[in-house]
């Protein structure tokens, strides 16, 4: 990381291609909602500035289905980049073509020009090399600060860097990101506590297969449970489990016997009648929930189960919710595990968040701010987490 950290580095004078993830949420009228990720790139562009660089834009907005879509066009983006570095930002809705490279070899030491959404290009996602090359053009020197877009072998994040050999960088939130995912992954303060949930075991499968050779503790909630607890003979209801996984649940379960992983479900849990926050609700064994029943959270006493693992961790890892959190009456498990984890935080383990649940519920507690870490990138990190190189982190290397 050290070898393309901009640390150090002054780039006045040059203008500077970055890579950035600003696909924010909007609502109808285009007013951007959470403006998170465009803040976390705040001090690389702040940096820039100060050092009196040309800094020309790029990013995603969507997916569009190629060519302008103006329902897709970052000219929100624009706007609202404007208010955040308190000076105009120079953008045009118009694809590359003479007028851009005119704009961009036009800017002056501490302008900022932000292009039209990348994805507008149909290359981009293929990875095209003349859109990489063309790109390149624009300016003499490129970093990326898109985490959330590395694990995209895409033209603007993992091939436009071989047209700048020796002079590609990291952002500081790219940077941020590996190094604190390396910490997590390579050098863990033990016990290591792994927590994942989500609905299901097949989108995580790499993920727990990775973590197993890692962790000290495995705690698993969440919709995937239940297909643990019905290769153990449980019993489920109607709760939701992957009858196709059941033989994966028990090698996953040996291997973490063998290898002498300590794994932890839910000893107890809300149960509901039906799919929605206003039904009739019981709380139950988690081995034994009854038939037309499912299981929408975890209970009480597994919250605390939890509490007593992770209390007694240096390092956490959090990817998923304990229950069906977008209904507030199943929110709770989730909640109890936030709290569990910044507590740990305080007493000196390293927390790590992950997914959009997760983030989403350390967030809404006002608790974001006493993780160690809350990563920006949902899909890039869970690659990593399965132990693949990202795309956008490999192209540094070359």
């Amino acid at each position: 990381m050290q070898n393309h950290s901009i640390k150090g580095i002054n780039f006045k004078g040059r203008r500077v291609l970055l890579r950035v993830d600003f696909n924010v949420p909007v609502d109808a009228d285009k007013n951007i909602t959470d403006d998170t990720r465009m803040r976390e790139s705040m001090p690389t562009i702040n940096k820039l500035l100060s050092d009196g660089a040309a800094i020309i834009i790029m990013a995603h907005f969507g997916r569009p289905k190629g060519g302008f879509d103006p329902e897709l066009s970052l000219l929100p983006v624009a706007k609202h980049l404007e208010e955040m570095i308190g000076r105009p930002v120079i953008f045009t809705q118009e694809l590359l073509g003479p007028k851009v490279s005119q704009m961009a070899h036009n800017l002056k030491d501490g302008e900022v020009m932000l292009l039209e959404n990348i994805r507008f290009y149909p290359g981009e996602t293929k990875g095209d090399v003349q859109l990489a090359e063309q790109l390149a053009s624009l300016g003499d020197c490129y970093i990326n600060d898109a985490f959330g877009a590395a694990h995209r072998e895409h033209s603007s994040t993992a091939v436009i860097d071989r047209f700048f050999p020796n002079d590609k960088y990291y952002g500081f939130l790219m940077e941020q990101e590996v190094v604190n995912l390396q910490k997590l992954m390579e050098n863990p303060a033990r016990p290591f506590t792994a927590i994942i949930g989500g609905s299901k075991i097949s989108s995580k499968i790499d993920v727990l297969r990775n973590l197993i050779t890692k962790v000290d503790n495995m705690i698993i909630v969440g919709g995937m449970r239940y297909t643990f607890t019905k290769a153990l003979g449980g019993k489920i209801g109607n709760s939701i489990h992957e009858d196709d996984k059941i033989d994966t649940a028990i090698e996953l379960m040996k291997e973490m016997d063998e290898r002498g992983v300590k794994y932890y479900m839910p000893i107890d849990c809300l149960v509901a009648d039906k799919f929605s926050n206003d039904a009739n609700i019981q709380l139950v064994k988690g081995d034994e929930i009854p038939d037309n029943w499912e299981a929408m959270d975890c209970g009480p006493k597994s919250s605390e189960l939890f509490h007593d693992v992770i209390m007694h961790s240096k390092t956490i890892l959090w990817n998923g919710p304990a229950g069906v959190f977008e209904l507030p009456n199943f929110a709770k498990g989730t909640y109890e595990l936030a709290r569990s984890v910044a507590a740990a935080g305080k007493q000196g383990a390293f927390t790590a968040i992950g997914g959009g649940d997760s983030v989403a519920a350390v967030k809404q507690m006002g608790l974001a701010d006493q993780m160690s870490y809350v990563s920006t990138g949902g899909g890039a990190m869970l690659e990593y987490l399965e132990g693949k190189t990202l795309p956008g982190i490999k192209a540094f290397d070359l």
